[in-house]
């Protein structure tokens, strides 16, 4: 297996470069001093460790992508450095707006339901003659709605 070495082309890559070579030398000096078998699973380790190094590629971008920023130890989801804030702005409200409009939705309708409900009970009350003792009946709103079901 060939290993291929790709020469930094930026002044960080080249820092980079510069210190691990420098903790590379700082490591294998201290292996002297070790026993045996702890250098030999160094070794082993060192091994895997270059076997599964992955060769940086340069990627060209067609389209911005969504980055993950950092933010003072919270990560936040961003466009990068792009213009354009309103309507980023306006785009990431949309959501939100969908959720309230949503909510408000649900909430009339269950409010009308319970109206509904309360109207049934009421017209039933109203247009049938039963005793006294029927309207003191715990089970009564219940006999009110499967009968009305079954009419």
């Amino acid at each position: 297996m060939k290993n291929t070495v790709q020469t930094p082309s930026t002044p960080a890559e080249v820092a980079a470069e510069r210190f691990a070579l420098r903790v590379t030398a700082r490591l294998s000096s201290g292996t002297a001093e070790l026993p045996y078998d702890i250098s030999e699973r160094l070794r082993a380790s060192r091994m895997q460790a270059l076997a599964k190094r992955k060769i940086a590629v340069p990627v060209r971008r067609t389209a911005p992508a969504a980055v993950v920023l950092g933010a003072g130890g919270a990560a936040t989801l961003g466009r990068g450095s792009e213009g354009g804030g309103w309507w980023n702005a306006l785009v990431s409200a949309i959501p939100l707006l969908a959720l309230v409009v949503g909510l408000v939705v649900i909430n009339t309708t269950q409010d009308e339901r319970s109206a509904s409900d309360v109207a049934e009970v009421d017209a039933a009350l109203l247009t049938d003659d039963l005793p006294p003792a029927a309207y003191a009946d715990p089970g009564f709103v219940q006999f009110l709605k499967t009968s009305a079901q079954s009419n």
